[in-house]
């Protein structure tokens, strides 16, 4: 299996993309840390425990809350006191805002940037120890087709996304000699809860008329693309930026 005797570290597992990135790495066998803002949630428990039965697989899970830098610290010491040597961090969990720009206000927007940025720095600062300890890893952000389209409304959530295409390029320069290997993902409309609390319906169906595919993605369609990323079929690719958008 393409990910058998391989740890990743994934942020956000609890729904959407991330929930499905969780599924596809437990089925091609890693171990996983399943980072989620509430661990004692017994629905979660659950469904990790059915996974685990369904891949036999291990699953780690562990809190994670991206608007605290304290239980970001503590989340990530806890993943490296395991001393499970890491193979892959995919950082997925994000917030979203919706204004014009004369409407985003400063508080708003470094409120924006602390989750969707400057806490995902943090972690994977703690993360890379491990990888750079080992000598070999992959990296993957998920980032947004907002970051490079510039969405109207969209000032503070596309430029924390633009963001981090940009660190996933600079981090794939520096950590290239450790045999670390960096890249990002800009999916386009996926069907989440977060594009269906964010997007009008009219907003919807005008971005799909003017999509090559003619749809929007679902979540297990943006989790391929990150098993790859992820996997040694991408041994060669680091510092991409790849849009999986059904031709936006």
């Amino acid at each position: 299996m393409l990910l058998k005797g391989k740890t990743a570290v994934i942020t956000g597992c609890n729904k959407g993309i991330g929930k499905k990135i969780l599924e596809l790495f437990s089925q091609y066998g890693a171990t996983i840390f399943a980072c989620v803002r509430n661990i004692n949630d017994n629905q979660f428990k659950n469904y990790l425990n059915n996974i685990e039965k369904k891949f036999n697989n291990k699953i780690i899970p562990i809190e994670f809350d991206l608007s605290d830098e304290k239980k970001i610290k503590d989340a990530a010491t806890g993943i490296l006191k395991s001393n499970i040597p890491i193979d892959i961090l995919v950082n997925n969990a994000a917030t979203i805002h919706t204004a014009i720009f004369q409407m985003t206000s400063l508080k708003k927007l470094k409120e924006i940037f602390e989750i969707n940025f400057f806490s995902q720095t943090v972690f994977t600062q703690y993360i890379l120890k491990s990888m750079i300890k080992n000598k070999k890893g992959s990296i993957v952000y998920i980032s947004s087709s907002s970051a490079i389209d510039g969405n109207e409304g969209r000032s503070a959530y596309s430029s924390t996304k633009a963001a981090i295409i940009s660190q996933a390029k600079v981090l794939s320069r520096e950590l290239g000699a450790h045999n670390i290997r960096v890249n990002s993902i800009s999916p386009g409309l996926t069907n989440t809860d977060m594009m269906k609390n964010n997007h009008q319906k009219q907003i919807i169906d005008d971005v799909i008329s003017r999509t090559s595919l003619r749809r929007v993605a679902e979540p297990h369609e943006i989790a391929n693309v990150v098993l790859m990323l992820s996997s040694d079929l991408s041994s060669y690719v680091t510092g991409q930026n790849i849009r999986v958008d059904g031709g936006m």
